[in-house]
Formats: structure tokens, sequence, C-alpha cells
């Protein structure tokens, strides 16, 4: 079966543009469009698509809280890829502290949209690691404290996973460097999201760097 996108921004030939390149790929699906983060929710219950590829400035719902009211309201939501234009933009970091997966530049390769959108559809390595390293880097310091990670009791191996999440290592290249098999580099990577009551490993990831675990620079 096809991933499944719902494509959001408020600018028509960006849709257009996006549509084209993923709609070449046999495995994904562009199910839906809308030019508003406001329209997001209703889309979402009824299409369940399994990605949001949504915009992170519009005129009336941006992408942050676009982010927020999906994750908040919907059972079982589908992965969100924001999409912008700076990435070093405060937003960016905003919408992925909020719950979103992961980002993406309007200025994109083909190949690196269709690559974008299967990784997060997958969600078992990070997007973009050098960029989110540089997003926490300049802007954790300015944002709301965060509890470190020493109040989670991760185990030393589960600290070295999240040490190589942070690197942007999937979970097969996480079990070839840590020499254990592909299941239980699963199973501890579903054990610090847990711990860290995060989403997934993005969420996961920006905690290391803001509690100082994993050092942004």
């Amino acid at each position: 079966m096809p991933f499944t996108v719902l494509l959001v921004d408020d600018e028509p030939l960006v849709r257009a543009g996006l549509r084209a390149v993923l709609e070449a790929q046999s495995d994904i699906e562009v199910v839906g469009e809308a030019a508003d983060g406001a329209a997001v929710i209703p889309l979402v219950r009824g299409l369940r698509p399994d990605v949001v590829a949504m915009d992170v400035r519009m005129p009336l719902l941006d992408g942050i809280e676009a982010t927020r009211a999906v994750l908040r309201t919907v059972a079982d939501p589908p992965k969100i890829l924001v999409i912008t234009t700076f990435e070093d933009d405060e937003y960016v970091y905003e919408a992925l502290r909020a719950g979103a997966n992961g980002f993406l530049l309007k200025r994109s390769r083909p190949e690196e949209i269709v690559h974008a959108v299967r990784l997060v559809a997958a969600g078992d390595s990070l997007l973009f690691p050098a960029s989110v390293r540089r997003l926490a880097a300049r802007y954790a310091a300015g944002g709301p404290p965060v509890e470190p990670l020493a109040a989670a009791r991760l185990t030393e191996r589960e600290g070295e996973v999240l040490r190589l999440m942070a690197r942007g290592l999937t979970n097969a290249e996480i079990a070839a460097r840590l020499v254990v098999g592909a299941e239980t580099v699963k199973s501890h990577v579903s054990a610090v999201l847990a711990k860290l009551g995060a989403r997934d490993r993005t969420q996961a990831v920006i905690a290391a760097y803001e509690s100082g675990f994993v050092a942004a620079r």
C-alpha cells in the first residue's frame, strides 16, 4: 500500500509542485490539499493520511498551532512534516517541539522531498539531524526549561541508543554499531520514547539536546 499524503500550504504553486513530485512515485499517493492550517483537522479525520506535509507559516492557523491541534484532537494522528523556506527559522524549531516529525525546505530537490516523506512515514530515523542540532543550539536556550534526562532513568545502553539517534542513525545502523539485533534496538528505542514521554524519536532527540544530555554544538 502506498504512503498517503495531505498537502497544506497557502501557495497553490507549492502544492502543485509537491503533488507532481510525490505522485510520480509508485509508493506515494496525495489524497488531499488545503490552503491553511485551519482546514487540517477535518481533512485528517476524513482522509486519514499517513503524512501531513504542512507549511509552517500560514495566514489563519500556522503549522505550529495546526500541529498541536492535530496531536491534541486526532486519535492515531499522522506524521507531520513541516515545510519551510528557511531551515534556521524559529518557527521550525517550535513546530518540532510541538510534535512535528521533521521539516522540509521548499527549495529541496525532488529526490530530497520524496526521501523526506518516506523517512518520516517509516519513523525509524531522524530527518536532517545536523539541522536539528543547529536549531537546538540556536533556540533551545531561549525556550522553557526542560527537565534533565536524568529523571527518566535511562539505562547506559538506552542512553547510548539516544545519542546515536541524535546523530541520525537508523535502527539498522544503530544495530550494526552496537553489534546487536535490529529488534533489540527497536526495543531500546521504544523504551527511550516511553521514559521520556516522547511521541517519536524527533521529540526524544530535541529533549536530549535541550537538557544537555547531547551537546548541540
